[in-house]
């Protein structure tokens, strides 16, 4: 693979035209150790970061969000759960503020369930669905979507249908994490992967992801492109390496 500084970062490269590992067939050992290793890079590079601090702006008045601070819980679906990490912290955060939550994670991969069931403690309650979170329609209602590292595995006419099924499913909002298209970003997650020796999936697929990923006018074109005012979006950089996306109604 050339390296960061021989990379034309100015426009996102199509997921068809640069291939992650981690797309492709693999053994459910790979898959799970591939897991393990980016919820390390989500630990060490700050990941959950962006996700629990636009969780702790729920707005509070007026309409029915403010069911989540009685007996009912808010449910909140992850879509692209992958190993269940980003649903764990969020637990976590929900304990800590006492805020009550039933908690959702779809993924496409049929050992994505299998993974997070394996990782995590039974008593979160966590529901794990495998299958394809725009065909999803569960019984208790939505109130919130997240997504995590899963927007650049998409094509843009995909992403642009993710978006229109988040405004209409989602009853208070939805927030999506991902990556900033950004060569420092890139070089920086290089030099980590080498040195903490993560995944062999991590360490190629990284590289590709930041090629994959976005800068906020990719955003305001696909925002546009979904029929959502520009004016009730938020679109945030984070350090190191992350532009999220959220919406609050």
């Amino acid at each position: 693979m050339r390296s960061s500084a021989e990379i034309d970062f100015r426009r996102r490269v199509p997921p068809r035209d640069l291939p992650e590992l981690m797309d492709g067939e693999c053994s459910y050992e790979e898959y799970r150790g591939c897991l393990r290793s980016l919820e390390q890079v989500n630990r060490w590079l700050l990941g959950y970061r962006p996700t629990l601090a636009w969780l702790d702006r729920l707005p509070r008045e007026p309409h029915e969000s403010v069911r989540i601070r009685g007996q009912i819980p808010a449910h909140i679906v992850d879509v692209g759960s992958g190993g269940g990490d980003l649903l764990r912290q969020i637990a976590g955060w929900a304990r800590r503020r006492g805020i009550a939550v039933q908690l959702t994670g779809i993924d496409l991969n049929p050992y994505a369930a299998r993974a997070a069931a394996e990782s995590t403690p039974k008593q979160l309650g966590i529901a794990w669905v495998t299958g394809d979170a725009l065909a999803y329609r569960p019984e208790m209602p939505v109130d919130i979507v997240v997504s995590s590292l899963m927007a650049h595995h998409l094509e843009d006419e995909e992403i642009v249908a993710m978006l229109r099924w988040m405004e209409a499913t989602a009853r208070i909002g939805w927030f999506i994490n991902d990556l900033e298209r950004s060569e420092r970003a890139c070089r920086m997650f290089g030099w980590m992967a080498r040195l903490a020796g993560w995944h062999r999936f991590v360490r190629h697929d990284g590289p590709v992801s930041f090629r994959r990923a976005f800068r906020k006018e990719d955003w305001v074109r696909l925002l546009a492109a979904a029929e959502i005012p520009q004016e009730a979006v938020t679109v945030q950089q984070w350090r190191p390496g992350r532009l999220c996306v959220g919406r609050w109604k």
